[in-house]
């Protein structure tokens, strides 16, 4: 699977023990930041979903020190559907149910142990494409396009 990654200052030393341990066995595309000097976490959250939303990646992961700022920025831009997970069944539910394109994680809330658990649960999962799925994120969508025209 093609995945972007991206974190701020507070994310960095997680996204790269993540990249190193998923690298072998996914294409990762690191948008940054690569050094600890403070850094805003909206810049890398839009880094992250334009990449997914162009297409150059299926999903993206995202952190930041509680993973609160870095979800509500990707969830402002259209076809970003990014989910903060600090727990397994969210991170698969959020993809089966909701068609989730981009985990987010807080740094400062979870230890790197759970926060692999976390990445393969969420790279695993698939959306079901149930009826009552599809139907909950048209509305979603809708709402986002009444959001843009007013």
């Amino acid at each position: 699977m093609k995945l972007v990654m991206g974190s701020d200052h507070a994310g960095l030393s997680l996204k790269n023990d993540l990249l190193a341990a998923f690298a072998g066995s996914h294409e990762i595309t690191d948008v940054g930041t690569y050094t600890p000097d403070a850094v805003d976490y909206p810049d890398f959250a839009k880094k992250v979903g334009d990449a997914v939303v162009s297409g150059k990646a299926e999903r993206g992961i995202i952190i930041c020190g509680s993973g609160v700022g870095a979800s509500v920025a990707a969830n402002k831009m259209i076809g970003i559907r990014a989910g903060l997970c600090h727990d397994t069944y969210s991170a698969h539910q959020g993809v089966e149910h909701d068609n989730l394109n981009v985990l987010v994680l807080g740094a400062r809330v979870i230890g790197t142990a759970t926060a692999h658990e976390l990445v393969k649960t969420f790279l695993a999962a698939r959306f079901s494409g149930e009826e009552r799925h599809l139907r909950r994120l048209a509305k979603i969508d809708q709402m986002e396009a009444d959001a843009h025209k007013a």
